[in-house]
């Protein structure tokens, strides 16, 4: 399906069943609380198979977290959601995955951190981000709500292991505009219409 259709029905989906604010707290609480377990879970067994019912976030509680895209980036959805939204928003699902994938290959994977937060986050102290638009010095705020809405659609799915792997593993990617030299160094194991994925030829992450 294509991506502007995708919208078209998460826009309706998310106008039909709108609650107010207060409402959608404890919802809220509920989804973070979920997401925590899993990605710990994830960054334990990354090729666990998906979530039972009873533990995955369902697709209403992962549109309460954060719906207008300005909270804190301190909780699983938010920082996979945002991440999935800035690095590939307005193209094709597949894109997104694929940007998922890379951050859930990582949770946990020699090198990287254990939480989804601090995989997003990694190098910004040394102002060497892993994911560029952490450190670009721009406003993180959502500006599509159906387009973020996406992401965090397809966060909740990686987060509940729903997501295939369309990278096959990568660790890395890079945009097709640039040619970056720590590629000649990993192994291609995937690519899309916009980016490049890899991992590294020894299994370990550099």
């Amino acid at each position: 399906m294509k991506l502007h259709g995708l919208i078209c029905c998460l826009v309706l989906t998310l106008l039909s069943g709108a609650v107010l604010a207060t409402d959608q707290a404890p919802i809220k609480e509920k989804a973070e609380a979920k997401a925590e377990v899993l990605e710990e879970k994830a960054a334990v067994k990354p090729n666990a198979p998906p979530a039972p019912k009873s533990e995955a976030i369902t697709p209403k509680e992962v549109q309460a977290v954060d719906p207008a895209g300005t909270a804190p980036l301190d909780d699983p959805i938010t920082c996979l959601a945002r991440s999935i939204y800035w690095e590939a928003k307005g193209k094709d699902t597949a894109e997104m995955e694929a940007v998922a994938n890379v951050v859930m290959n990582r949770l946990g994977h020699d090198g990287f951190p254990g939480t989804v937060c601090e995989v997003v986050k990694q190098g910004s102290e040394t102002k060497s981000c892993q994911f560029s638009w952490w450190c670009d010095g721009k406003s993180d705020q959502v500006k599509e709500d159906a387009e973020y809405a996406l992401a965090k659609d397809i966060a909740g799915k990686a987060l509940n292991r729903q997501l295939p792997d369309r990278t096959h593993g990568a660790l890395y990617f890079h945009d097709h505009n640039v040619d970056p030299s720590w590629a000649k160094k990993y192994t291609k194991t995937a690519e899309t219409g916009k980016f490049l994925f890899y991992k590294p030829k020894d299994g370990e992450a550099r």
